[in-house]
């Protein structure tokens, strides 16, 4: 039986883009204009500009409309802050495909206050009024695996935040998301820049997303689908599993992993390799399984993670 990833046998083409960027219109040092031109500059299909949602701010979802075009296009957004985390600090979480007339949180600033919403209610809003929400950058948050499992309603785990790898060395949400994944969840991998231009924040981890269209309603049903794979660089052309392998076509890499729940992975290593079969006897029976690739210059690419049911992948090693 083959079960492939859904990003590969949806119809369409892969678009670009970026799902984590900010403007002057918060704490970023450039105009949503040019943040837009670069991107579009950069050759990406569509970006969403997410400002902090806080009243310092003025709870901002930039009208990015007008910087539409033919071959460009823009997905409304803000990345969300209301309540507390384990930590005391206010919730991170980002929303791709909010109304113009979200309604604003009680959240006047980066500092908890008492009565507003909880990370969980806001997110759950959030998907409520059409968005696209993921967990944003779980490492630089400091977020913990019960803060994690609070979050019910999301999409997504960002696991992996250029700004977060360049700014502070704590990247990426890999160590949550897995341990979500293990616990049932149906949560689906994103890649970002978190770009603020005020450091090399920009143009170092994006999607690429499987529509018929670059157009925001045709993207946001692909990203909630899980049409998508994540990437620094290298490019993912099928990703599936048959016969008791994890079968992957790419762009020339050195190392292609397959990953499960606890400790199970494998790898197998190359030169230039454009396709490899890893072999999932020490998956340890996992009911899901997402693939990495690495390329020689040690740039990444990830699937999401493909669902195999209660029996896993090998039914022959004990679980």
């Amino acid at each position: 039986m083959t079960h492939q990833d859904p990003a590969f046998t949806a119809k369409g083409r892969f678009w670009r883009g970026n799902l984590h960027t900010h403007s002057t219109r918060s704490d970023g040092v450039l105009s949503p204009e040019e943040v837009c031109r670069r991107y579009k500059a950069e050759g990406y299909d569509f970006m969403a500009l997410t400002d902090h949602f806080v009243g310092a701010y003025g709870y901002p979802i930039v009208d990015t409309v007008p910087m539409r075009d033919a071959g460009f296009t823009t997905i409304l957004g803000a990345e969300l802050h209301s309540g507390a985390m384990a930590n005391g600090e206010l919730w991170h979480i980002l929303a791709v495909g909010l109304p113009a007339d979200f309604a604003p949180s009680n959240s006047p600033s980066f500092v908890p206050v008492a009565g507003q919403e909880t990370g969980a209610e806001i997110a759950a809003r959030a998907v409520a009024a059409g968005a696209f929400v993921a967990i944003a950058h779980p490492q630089w948050s400091g977020l913990t695996l019960a803060d994690a499992r609070a979050i019910t309603a999301a999409h997504a785990v960002e696991i992996y935040n250029h700004g977060c790898a360049m700014g502070c060395d704590r990247p990426d949400g890999f160590a949550i998301a897995d341990l979500l994944l293990t616990e049932g969840r149906k949560l689906t991998l994103i890649a970002t820049d978190d770009a603020h231009f005020s450091e090399p924040d920009h143009f170092g981890g994006w999607v690429m997303v499987k529509a018929e269209a670059n157009e925001p309603e045709a993207l946001l049903s692909a990203l909630k689908a899980g049409h998508f794979y994540s990437s620094q660089g290298p490019e993912l052309r099928d990703v599936r599993i048959e016969g008791g392998k994890l079968i992957v076509e790419c762009s020339a890499v050195s190392s292609i992993v397959a990953l499960g729940w606890g400790t199970g992975a494998k790898a197998v290593h190359g030169h230039s390799m454009t396709r490899g079969e890893v072999p999932l006897d020490r998956l340890n029976n996992s009911p899901w399984i997402r693939a990495a690739v690495i390329d020689a210059a040690g740039k990444r690419a990830w699937s999401n993670p493909i669902w195999l049911g209660e029996h896993g992948a090998n039914p022959r090693v004990a679980g």
